[in-house]
């Protein structure tokens, strides 16, 4: 029985743990606060497609309570990563992958590339490289997170919609132990195609999060606002261009254009993006994964980025004021 534990069971952590625990695998959550305090006493709750579900299982805020696990599923945000690099070593053993499902610039993006930059570290997602030594880049498994879930109260997650994890090994390989974790996927109901190119869907949804996040987070406009007004409208089509040519130096393939790409976010509608919530909720913003690694990308293969570099300027000072950003 494989053992899986879902480190930050928030809303697509929790969803995670509430479909996995159907499976043969023996699940356990690390969580904290209301949240952990509810699915200790009543279990977890799963609200899908007007079903409701409910999953017993382990949940704590020490990881040094489960002991090694076969994988570590990681759904914390990007800037959070450093603080757990240390209690996460009680679930590490030789042979545990760890899947990053995270937004933004993943911190492992050059392992298992060839030179120039195989191996380089990146600052903006891993200052001084301590996720790089302190988890390895030889357990990262990429993943894309598709699905849209949210906490309705403490202990209860409800999914809106999308059930897709994209899954992918920094080498493009089809390895026995992420085959074996999309099975796992596939048996709790969700989609998880291993795709031998993950950087490829990274950089196609990261091109939306660069530009309408920190443009949504200045002007507080949901992702229908900013594609219907022309103004803003270029101005993501310009930072898409910029990430676009930063992405392709490095080897990226980008598979739908520029136009498809807003078209998809326009179609979501009124949407606030999670910048933008964070901003509101006075929650730490994910600025450096979202935008700063394309900027710090752009300067590695020497192309400018100059409209992605002024609105990451910007909202970074109003997020600092915010007390949003340090």
């Amino acid at each position: 029985m494989p053992s899986i534990c879902i480190y930050g069971a928030g809303a697509i952590g929790g969803y995670l743990g509430a479909k996995l625990a159907t499976t043969q695998a023996d699940v356990s959550l690390i969580a904290r606060g209301p949240h952990l305090a509810a699915i200790r006493d009543k279990g977890l709750t799963l609200i899908e497609e007007g079903q409701t579900h409910n999953a017993t299982i382990t949940a704590t805020d020490n990881p040094a309570e489960l002991g090694v696990q076969d994988y570590v599923i990681v759904t914390l945000k990007a800037h959070s990563l450093p603080a757990v690099v240390k209690p996460m070593q009680h679930l590490l053993g030789p042979k545990t992958a760890v899947v990053f499902a995270v937004n933004g610039m993943p911190w492992w993006y050059f392992h298992g590339l060839e030179d120039p930059y195989g191996e380089r570290r990146l600052e903006s997602v891993d200052p001084e490289g301590g996720i790089w030594e302190g988890i390895g880049p030889q357990r990262a498994i990429g993943c894309v997170v598709y699905p849209a879930t949210e906490i309705a109260e403490p202990g209860v997650v409800m999914h809106r919609s999308g059930n897709r994890f994209s899954l992918g090994e920094p080498n493009g390989e089809r390895s026995e132990r992420v085959a074996a974790f999309a099975s796992l996927m596939n048996e709790a109901g969700l989609k998880a195609p291993v795709r031998p190119r993950i950087r490829d869907e990274i950089w196609i949804k990261l091109w939306g999060n660069a530009s309408f996040n920190p443009i949504s987070a200045l002007t507080g406009a949901t992702l229908a606002q900013i594609a219907n007004d022309p103004q803003t409208r270029a101005l993501v089509a310009t930072i898409m261009a910029e990430c676009q040519a930063v992405g392709e130096s490095l080897g990226a393939r980008f598979a739908v254009d520029i136009d498809k790409r807003i078209a998809g976010a326009e179609a979501v509608g009124e949407h606030r993006t999670s910048m933008l919530q964070d901003l509101d909720a006075g929650r730490p913003m994910e600025i450096d994964a979202l935008v700063g690694a394309i900027q710090e990308l752009g300067v590695l293969v020497d192309l400018p980025t100059p409209s992605l570099d002024t609105v990451l300027a910007l909202v970074k000072q109003r997020a600092r004021l915010a007390g949003c950003y340090d």
